[in-house]
This record gives structure tokens, sequence and C-alpha cells, in this order.
């Protein structure tokens, strides 16, 4: 520990007074990754912002212990150095880049900035770098994205600038914090990859935040597990999966998804069925802005859907997945035919698609983002209710009361606000809040993946549930292959906007024909065998 580049020692956080981080014990050497795991609202993000001063002073304090950084510590220095160390010596990587990213610069100036201040380059200079960087981190055609924005690029290329932001100054040590949460499996492969390469080429010490224990297995060289504020256990990566000794360590590991859903009646009705779907993008180019060609973002897709079945979409980014579930929607225009409830629904005017929006609904991957954080949790499940023309007060009480309850969660929590509550909880309360309708079709894009393992578990448990109650009809839009094989009776594997591969679950999982849906396993569960039903 004496050679340690970052070394805390008895670290404890507190909010007001109210502790929330107990005593951690913590330490890295250059090019080593410790993972630091444990559920939502267990310390680690708290304990991590603390390293980089990041944490909201002076509502935050640390009533003990230091944390040591080449032997300085970094709780007793100015601001100007904390400063001068951010983003230079030590780098940060943080969950959501769409709202760690600036969305009024482009990419070129992100990067260029933390370049500009801690190594003085030029514009010109920055530039070079930041192309280099840009293709350090696997983004094709790295010219084209120096004039983008944020929201212009998919997951998986919003995260890689955010890494490129990190790598810029090549720190010591790179704090990593769920930086794969959002993104496919391929991609999450890609970037682990490309951070443990980078970790070895730099000597870097990495503190990986992370509740995929999959990833922690991969890429960790030790791993620290938090729960309720306090360190359960810390030991080297294989001893702590082969002889795990915290009753929560064991509760961690046991949490993967399992299980398989319900078979679906032989009698069971078509609900949705689409005949070569097609969304095209044109292409605009020229002074004049003329249409130079099309990206095709979805082409000829065929799908069926029963009543009680559910349909597992996967693939990267990019790929096609939420815009085929939008297009199904009638959310963006789309040509081919989308048959619900007997109706081709490309064939009616958006006034006449209302009555049947009552029958479709959506959750989306990120509940705090889909909720209104003005409005009350009952306010917000009461909202579709009031749009298709139910106005009854004592019916629509009774109708939240009946969804809070069929997700879990007590009636008393709707007069509470977003958040006042957990990710999963969350997730729970944008569940009901499609539940409320009584639909017949879900689509759920993403909804497990901000979410630890134990409480995935719990959501898809819920979700298997809820369709044997109401024989529901999910399109399950997701990039974690457990969680789809727990959940999907059908996949559907898409690749730039092409159907791939498409069948029964199981016999895909056992023997899957494509060279990508191949690749696709193999990036999920590397060398491992796929595991039997």
């Amino acid at each position: 520990m004496d050679k340690a580049l970052l070394n805390i020692k008895n670290l404890s956080v507190a909010f007001a007074d109210n502790p929330v981080v107990h005593q951690i014990n913590l330490h890295i050497h250059p090019g080593e990754c410790v993972a630091l795991v444990g559920e939502s609202g267990s310390g680690k993000s708290v304990t991590a912002l603390s390293v980089l001063q990041l944490l909201p002073y002076p509502l935050a304090s640390h009533p003990q212990g230091q944390i040591l950084f080449q032997g300085e510590d970094l709780l007793q220095i100015s601001e100007a150095k904390i400063r001068a160390i951010r983003g230079n010596r030590i780098s940060m990587i943080f969950q959501e880049p769409m709202t760690s990213l600036n969305p009024l610069h482009c990419v070129e100036k992100q990067i260029g900035e933390t370049l500009q201040l801690h190594a003085g380059m030029s514009r010109k200079q920055a530039r070079s770098r930041i192309i280099e960087l840009l293709e350090l981190v696997g983004i094709p055609d790295p010219e084209k994205r120096l004039k983008q924005y944020p929201h212009e690029l998919s997951g998986g290329l919003r995260q890689r600038v955010m890494i490129a932001m990190a790598l810029a100054n090549e720190p010591q040590l790179l704090i990593a914090d769920e930086p794969t949460t959002a993104l496919d499996v391929t991609i999450q492969k890609q970037i682990l990859e490309l951070l443990k390469s980078l970790q070895q080429k730099l000597n870097m010490a990495v503190l990986l935040i992370t509740h995929d224990l999959n990833v922690v297995k991969r890429y960790a060289d030790r791993v620290c597990v938090m729960h309720q504020g306090r360190q359960v256990e810390s030991s080297p990566c294989q001893v702590l999966f082969e002889q795990p000794q915290h009753p929560y360590t064991r509760k961690l590991l046991d949490a993967e998804p399992d299980g398989r859903p319900a078979d679906v009646a032989d009698n069971s009705h078509k609900v949705l069925e689409t005949q070569s779907l097609k969304v095209w993008f044109p292409i605009h180019t020229g002074l004049f802005k003329r249409v130079s060609g099309y990206h095709k973002a979805v082409n000829d897709i065929n799908l069926t859907l029963h009543r009680g079945e559910t349909l597992g979409i996967v693939g990267e980014s990019g790929s096609g997945k939420t815009t085929l579930a939008l297009a199904i929607l009638r959310l963006i225009h789309s040509d081919g035919r989308i048959e619900f409830a007997g109706q081709n629904l490309n064939q009616l005017a958006q006034k006449a698609i209302k009555p049947y929006r009552k029958q479709m609904q959506i959750v989306f991957q990120d509940p705090f983002g889909s909720l209104s954080p003005r409005m009350l949790v009952g306010e917000s499940i009461a909202e579709g209710l009031e749009v298709h023309g139910i106005t009854d007060k004592a019916d629509i009480d009774r109708r939240i009361s009946q969804a809070l309850e069929d997700v879990g969660l007590p009636t008393d929590i709707r007069n509470r606000y977003p958040h006042e509550f957990s990710g999963g909880q969350r997730q729970r309360i944008a569940i009901a809040r499609a539940l409320v309708l009584k639909p017949e079709l879900i689509v759920l894009d993403e909804p497990t993946s901000a979410l630890d393992r134990t409480v995935q578990k719990q959501i898809i448990a819920l979700l298997r549930d809820l369709q044997a109650r109401y024989q529901l009809s999910y399109l399950f839009i997701s990039h974690d292959l457990a969680v789809i094989r727990a959940l999907s009776h059908t996949l559907l594997v898409m690749k730039e906007g092409i159907a791939v591969e498409q069948g029964d679950t199981e016999a895909i999982f056992q023997n899957p024909e494509h060279p990508y849906t191949r690749e696709l396993f193999l990036a999920a569960f590397g060398n491992e065998a796929r595991p039997c039903a």
C-alpha cells in the first residue's frame, strides 16, 4: 500500500451531518484495475466523487479519513491545485454521457477544452490530437464527428467521446463510473478492452464502478464490495467469485437473471404484425441540401407478435432497434404495413391513431428522464387517463391505486415526486404509468439497463407476473442478452437496420446461425459456454 498511486484511508462522507459512507479503505497501484461494486445507494459514486472533490460542498463533508494521491492528501489541498489535477492526472468517465456532455458544444470544443486548459495546446494542435483520440477510441470518420453535437451521436459514440475526453491528457488514474451501463454488448466489450489496452500501454490505474459482475469478472484485478455505505468485502477478483465471504456478496453473485417466460397459449391471437417495414432518413448535401441518398435505419422488417408473447430485439447502437419501435408506435414516419388490432396503422392519419395509442404504451430506458420532475407520481400516472377522456376522479384514483399495487408499490406514494425514489422504484412507477391504461402492447426500451442486478431481477419477475396476469404483449429492446433470454419467447437480431436472424429465443441461444449473432454472444459471455436452459 505504501507504493499505491491512490490510497483511501478510513474515509467517511456525510451530507448535512448524515453519514452516508463509513470508513472506506481502498488502494490502487499503477496499472491496476480495482472494481467498486454494490447496489444503487451503496456509496460507490460518492466515494469516487470524493477523490476529485466533486461532491456538493459544503453540504457534503468528510468527518474523517484521507485520500492520498501519490502521497498527497487531496482533502487538504487548495481548489486551484485540485483543478489542476482534474482531467489531467486524474480523469473521470461519468455514467450518462448525454447529461455529462455540454449540449451546446460540438465534439471538437468539448475535447479541445481539456487539452487547451491542461496541455496549453493551440486550437490547431488540439484539433490534430482530438482526431487521434477519436481514432484511438474507435470512432469511425473522426473528422466528420468534430462538428457534431451530443444529440447527433448514438449512446455508444457519446460514451466514446467521454472516454476520449478523459484520456486526452493520459491520466495516471482513470475513474470509470458505470462506463458501459447503457451500451450494447459488442460496444461494451470494445470499450472495456480499449480501456484495458490503454491501461497497460500507459500503466494507468483504473477505478471501475459497476453493478455488472460479468464485467468485473473479466476485467478487474481486485474487487471492493460496498453495501449501505460500508465496505463489506475486499479481495482479489478470482477469490471473490470462487469463495465469496459476505452474505451480501453471495446475494450479488446470485442475482443474475434466470428463469424463462411462461408459454404462450396455442390459440393466442395475433396482436401485431409488420410487413416490409422501412424507415429511411434522407441525406441532404450541397448548398441547396438536395437529397443525395438515404440512411436506411430500418429496412424491410417483418415480425409477428401474439397476445401474451414477448419479442426480444437486440443489436448494436444504431442498428435500428428503437427506430423500429417508434415506427410501430407511429411516432415517426415509416413505409410498409403495421397491422395492430386488425388495422393497418400506416393508412391512418395521426388524428385517427389516437384511439389505438391507449392500447400501445412505452416504457423508456431512463425513468428519471421520462417522468416529469414537477409532477407528483399520481399526476404522472393519471396523465394518460385524462388524455384519453377518463375524467371521473373516483375512477382515476381507483386505477392509480391498482396500477401501483400491480407494480408492487404502496398506494400512498402518489403524493411524492420522482426524485424521492430509487432507480428501481422509478422504473416501477414508469411501468405503472404504462399499465394504467390497460394496454395490449407495451414497448420496453432498455428498461433494466441502468439498474443493478438485484433490481433487474425484481423488474424481470414483475414483468413476467404482469404478462401472465393481463396477457400483455411486449416488444423488449435490450443489449443485455441474459435479460433478453429470461423474458423473451422469440428473438429478432438487428444489424444496420436489417433483421439478420429471427426465431425462437432458446433455439437461437443454443445454435446461433448468423456470424453477427455469434459475435454478440461471444461479447456477452466471452469464451464461457452459454448457460443451458
